[in-house]
Order: C-alpha cells, then sequence, then structure tokens
C-alpha cells in the first residue's frame, strides 16, 4: 500500500461527514471532480474499494480504518496548531464523542465542564445505547466512548469508569392500579412498562433475573431521559432509573421502589484511541475524576 497524501485524507473526511462529493467539494473550496479524482487515488493506493457511493456515502470496512487514521491525523494536526499558536488560529474541528444517554443526563457533563477551556476546543456528543457504542470506535466515528464494553476496540484503549446504579421503580398511583392485591413484579405480570427506545433491554433483563421469566407486557418507548423519568412518574409504567433520578422521590413518596433488593448495576468504560493527545488525555483525566465521584466502585 502507498501513503496518502495528507490532502486526500482531508477530502476522505470531508467526503464522509458531508455525505456527498458535492457537499465536500462546497466544503474544501473545490470541483467535484476533483474530489473524485483523489478519492480514486486513495483507492488506488489502497488497492481496495474505500467508499461505498451510496446516498450518504458509506466507508467499507477498509474506508473505516482509512476513516480512523485520517481523523487521528486531523486530531494530532490540530493539537500541534494549538501549542505552537496559543490557538490564534481558531477552533478546530469538534472531538466526536459517543456516551449513553444516562451518563450524559447524570454525571458525564460535569466531567466536560471542569476542563480548563482551551481556545478552539469543543465536543461532538452523540448519544448512544452503552451496549452498542463501540461500533462508532471501530468505524473510526468518534475518538472516544462511553461503552459497557470491557475489550478494547482495536486501536484503542480502555479503563473501568465504575458503575451506574439502576432502581426498579413505579408511581404510587401506577402500583395501586396495576398491583392492588400487591402482586408486584411477578411471572406473567402484564402491567405496562417504559423502555428507553428499541435497543433498549435493562428492563427486560431486569424482569428475566427476578422472575425467571420472559417480559411480554405493554411497552412505551420514551427515548429521552427526562422524560422517560417522567413517563415514569406519571404512571405510564415501571421502569428503572439511575439512582441519581430516583432517590429523591423514593425519599419523598413520590416513587415506589419494587425491588429494593435487586439494584441492577451497569458497568462502565473508557475507549479512547491511542494516540498522545493533549486534549484527549485531559478529557480522559477529567471523565475518570467524574466518574470516580459519580459512579460506584
Amino acid at each position: 500500500m502507498k501513503a496518502f497524501q495528507l490532502e486526500h485524507l482531508r477530502t476522505f473526511t470531508a467526503v464522509v461527514e458531508e455525505g456527498t462529493l458535492e457537499a465536500a467539494a462546497r466544503t474544501l473550496h473545490v470541483t467535484p471532480s476533483a474530489i473524485s479524482q483523489r478519492l480514486k487515488a486513495m483507492e488506488d493506493a489502497a488497492g481496495q474499494i474505500l467508499l461505498q457511493r451510496t446516498s450518504p456515502v458509506r466507508p467499507t470496512p477498509a474506508g473505516e480504518a482509512v476513516l480512523r487514521f485520517a481523523l487521528q491525523v486531523r486530531q494530532l494536526e490540530g493539537d500541534a496548531r494549538q501549542e505552537l499558536d496559543g490557538g490564534q488560529s481558531g477552533p478546530g474541528a469538534p472531538i466526536p464523542l459517543v456516551v449513553n444517554a444516562d451518563s450524559l443526563s447524570t454525571w458525564f457533563l460535569p466531567a466536560l465542564a471542569s476542563l480548563p477551556g482551551e481556545p478552539g476546543v469543543c465536543f461532538e456528543l452523540r448519544r448512544e445505547d452503552e451496549q452498542h457504542s463501540t461500533r462508532q470506535l471501530r468505524t473510526g466515528a468518534v475518538m472516544a466512548a462511553v461503552t459497557a464494553t470491557p475489550e478494547p476496540v482495536p486501536g484503542c484503549s480502555v479503563e473501568p469508569l465504575g458503575s451506574l446504579r439502576y432502581r426498579a421503580v413505579a408511581s404510587p398511583a401506577y402500583v395501586r392500579r396495576w398491583w392492588p392485591d400487591g402482586s408486584g413484579l411477578v411471572a406473567g405480570s402484564r402491567s405496562p412498562v417504559v423502555d428507553f427506545d428499541r435497543k433498549d433491554d435493562l428492563q427486560a433483563g431486569f424482569f428475566r433475573a427476578l422472575t425467571g421469566t420472559d417480559l411480554a407486557a405493554p411497552r412505551h418507548y420514551v427515548p429521552s431521559s427526562a422524560e422517560f423519568a417522567q413517563a415514569i412518574r406519571l404512571g405510564l409504567g415501571w421502569g428503572l432509573l439511575p439512582e441519581q433520578h430516583c432517590l429523591a422521590g423514593l425519599g419523598s413518596g413520590d416513587l415506589v421502589e419494587l425491588a429494593p433488593d435487586n439494584p441492577v448495576d451497569v458497568a462502565l468504560y473508557w475507549q479512547r484511541w491511542k494516540i498522545d493527545s493533549p486534549v484527549l488525555n485531559q478529557l480522559s483525566a477529567a471523565v475518570r475524576e467524574a466518574a470516580s465521584s459519580q459512579l460506584r466502585r
């Protein structure tokens, strides 16, 4: 394989991020023909197809490796520029991160807020279930992730952060309506449940562990942490909430815990690219510190 030119790496990144050759051409102030020629030169150098010419374009498995490399080069280039001119050259590209919704709504944003606020450093947060976030690391779409996967993605380091504890809760009115006899969550229960989205299997896994049977109840899907908790408080269904979202309600009586002896601990990990980037190093330290004070060991 021949070496890629920096200009070609920037072009490849722009095409993937913009979605089309025409949009990338406008971003880079060149013609679509020039974009096409650069991509062809890259594919000739790689000896294989790097992009699926769909709408929007998608990198092939080989293209994912090239994208990851191109983004790493862009980050290192930006780090060097910031160090040399003290941020006078203006903001670089936002650093893409993928974080699960409950971490975003509880402990992760304070980690970002604790950073010194270097000029030109911004973040692009992408929300994904912790069981599925490593996919974005593999494709090169993000530089770091909060994930439930302890096995490192190729090219990444991994460290444990701690566990986010969940408790199964419902509103008092919900309990009175659906379990007037006090039966609660038992095998065959058809009482409605709230799921975050169709990927969310936290409630189903909890029910299976508790009763030994599969959950076959009606489901509400509420894909927002704040509204998910609100749906439970309003009595739409029962569900698992992070302690940070339910302990106050349990203390005031606005929520009822359904299985006090069976909290659910979800272990979280920090995976990041193995590059010596000052920004990523600072970010990792901030995430580590926030996790140590907010997550269970």
